[in-house]
């Protein structure tokens, strides 16, 4: 995949778990958005070739909860 696409998608996928970061855990969005950049699991979506980009922003943000909690962060089957 080209850079400008990858970008696009983190383009989409990043606001939509920083979103979903903020709703769920009572957060503004400056502390979302530093918590999840500061995560793994942003490290691994914003590596192209783990193929986390093509999962949901659901999916991604209940990978960051398996990180939060201190769990193996799971990758779903589809990515196999």
């Amino acid at each position: 995949m080209g850079e400008g696409k990858f970008s696009a998608l983190l383009a989409v996928i990043v606001p939509s778990v920083v979103g979903l970061v903020a709703k769920r855990k009572d957060l503004s969005e400056i502390e979302a958005s530093k918590l999840f950049y500061r995560s793994k699991v942003y490290a691994l979506l914003s590596d192209e070739s783990t193929k986390v980009w093509h999962y949901g922003a659901e999916t991604v943000f209940s990978m960051l909860e398996d990180e939060l909690a201190g769990r193996e962060i799971e990758f779903p089957e589809e990515a196999y």
